[in-house]
């Protein structure tokens, strides 16, 4: 790759994460919250080496301009007749090396260019987040399996705010069924359920969709979906964050693996996007 392409390669990368770390928050629809030192330092770390790079290239530009001008008007005919007889005799070896090797690397291939695309969407269209998409093909996250005798009493709230996780977790492994009969209040995003639109029939099933949340490690490359299915409202549109009152649909039996993390809905209010998409939160209070 020639080096004025990497000079800008350089400058747009560091000129992208800084957008999205600094100017905005968009990488937050890709890493965790913790990671945001991390980017502003690689953005800037980039960036100087960029400006490193574009300086050199400067320099190097002047300093041949200037060699060019005293070859011009400094030289001996003994010397201009050796700098010719040096030149051509460069060109060849150059020339013969290319036909040994079978191809010239005095010009980047095309698809170098390629490279530039993610600098630039940083830049001027960041790629969303992931949603229902995504989830829509996914299993959902297995809960982890709970002592039964640590389970802590539930608040007298309602409805009770509740995150996703906490609420499956009652569902399929507290044996008190504390869950039973109390109205919870959760917050994510509408994920389609395909299944119940393949099957159609008109029943609840057919109607049926999933308050979903997403979790990350480290990346949106490593998310795991919790999901709850809602029965007795019609879906929003995919994608859209919503916060929902209800009480458990029952499926199986209740504080065993046999019941479904599933919601008769009561209320659904269309919610701002949380800050941090990727963690099971419970809602925000107003």
């Amino acid at each position: 790759m020639k080096r004025p392409l990497q000079a800008l390669l350089l400058l747009l990368s560091g000129l992208g994460l800084l957008h999205a770390t600094v100017v905005t928050d968009h990488y937050l629809r890709y890493v965790k919250p913790g990671m945001h030192l991390l980017l502003v330092a690689s953005g800037a770390l980039l960036l100087a080496l960029g400006a490193a790079e574009a300086w050199s290239l400067w320099r190097k530009a002047g300093d041949e301009g200037e060699a060019e001008v005293d070859r011009q008007t400094a030289p001996t005919h003994h010397e201009a007749v050796t700098h010719d007889e040096a030149v051509t005799h460069d060109e060849a070896v150059t020339h013969d090396e290319a036909h040994a090797h079978g191809h010239d690397h005095s010009t980047p291939p095309r698809v170098a260019w390629l490279l530039l695309l993610p600098a630039l969407s940083l830049l001027f269209y960041a790629p969303p987040a992931i949603g229902a998409y995504t989830a829509s093909r996914e299993a959902p996250k297995a809960v982890a399996v709970t002592d039964q005798d640590d389970f802590d009493p539930l608040p007298k709230t309602s409805p009770l705010p509740i995150t996703l996780t906490d609420f499956t977790t009652r569902v399929q492994q507290d044996r008190d069924r504390a869950i039973d009969g109390r109205t919870v209040e959760m917050t994510g995003f509408v994920t389609p359920d395909k299944g119940a639109s393949a099957e159609g029939g008109g029943g609840d099933e057919a109607t049926s969709w999933y308050l979903t949340r997403a979790i990350v490690s480290c990346c949106a490359a490593d998310a795991q979906f919790v999901k709850v299915r809602v029965h007795g409202a019609p879906p929003p549109p995919a994608d859209t964050w919503v916060t929902l009152t209800g009480t458990w649909h029952p499926s199986g039996t209740l504080g065993t693996r046999t019941a479904e993390a599933a919601l008769d809905a009561h209320t659904v209010k269309k919610a701002p996007r949380p800050p941090n998409a990727y963690a099971d939160a419970v809602p925000l209070t107003n």
